[in-house]
């Protein structure tokens, strides 16, 4: 059983590094570990993987000792504890507005005491069963596995103290699309109300002990979310290189005329 690279970066008061993936390509998984990820953000939200694709890509994850975020299209119990014997090293959970959806999360994926997940001790997660001491198994899980709600929505900001105060809860993770979309529409032309939701969400975690993280897009943003308090942050991902790739190989074709 592995423990997770990017709670033990967090907990060294470092900044876990995630890269993103989106469609099922297995080279991925080694480039991104050779290249110092310490984290895959695997979303199963708005992409489709079948359930041997999720096995395989699982499978790599571990070969190449990199952790695994899966970012779950369930709310279902039995669904999301799935995702963690199957390998996952951390759960993601889209629209996360109350500290009750919190609470429901953590009765879903952590093992008593700390909430009420369903116990095999015979999948990936545990390298199918090696250890047959169960109670070794559930201190490993609850300690090197973790739970990311995401903050999206102006009524999670308002929550995010009780949401982070929840026990159990690892992370709180500002999805600024969403969260950005639904602010603008009420009102947020110059995208002050979003950067007070940052504050917002890194006071609330400081407070109670917890991390929070945001995807960026540049070195300045990274700079400064990494100044506000963040310790896990996403850069980029396969779709973002496939594009910009792509971009700059038509650009080579036309600065030669082609």
């Amino acid at each position: 059983m592995r423990n997770s690279k990017t709670l033990a970066r967090i907990r060294s008061g470092g900044l876990a590094r995630c890269c993103s993936l989106g469609h099922y390509i297995p080279a991925y998984v080694s480039l991104a570990a050779r290249s110092g990820f310490d984290c895959i953000w695997l979303d199963l939200e708005h992409r489709a993987f079948d359930t041997r694709e999720i096995q395989a890509l699982m499978a790599l994850i571990r070969a190449f000792d990199i952790d695994c975020m899966v970012r779950a299209p369930t709310l279902e119990k039995t669904g999301l504890y799935r995702y963690l014997e199957e390998g996952a090293t951390g759960l993601m959970i889209p629209h996360v507005s109350t500290p009750e959806m919190a609470e429901a999360l953590v009765r879903a994926s952590k093992f008593p005491p700390v909430g009420d997940r369903g116990l095999d001790n015979s999948g990936l997660d545990s390298g199918f069963r090696e250890t047959t001491n169960f109670e070794a198994y559930v201190e490993w899980a609850n300690r090197e596995t973790f739970l990311t709600v995401q903050i999206e929505t102006p009524e999670a900001v308002a929550n995010a103290g009780a949401i982070a105060a929840v026990p159990g809860v690892d992370m709180l993770f500002i999805g600024p699309g969403d969260l950005g979309l639904r602010l603008r529409q009420a009102g947020d032309a110059d995208g002050s109300r979003l950067e007070a939701a940052f504050q917002t969400v890194a006071d609330a975690a400081k407070k109670h002990g917890k991390a929070w993280a945001c995807p960026v897009g540049n070195a300045d943003e990274l700079k400064r979310r990494r100044e506000q308090g963040a310790s896990f942050l996403a850069n980029g991902g396969d779709f973002l290189m496939l594009q910009h790739g792509l971009e700059e190989l038509a650009r080579q074709f036309e600065a030669a005329g082609a």
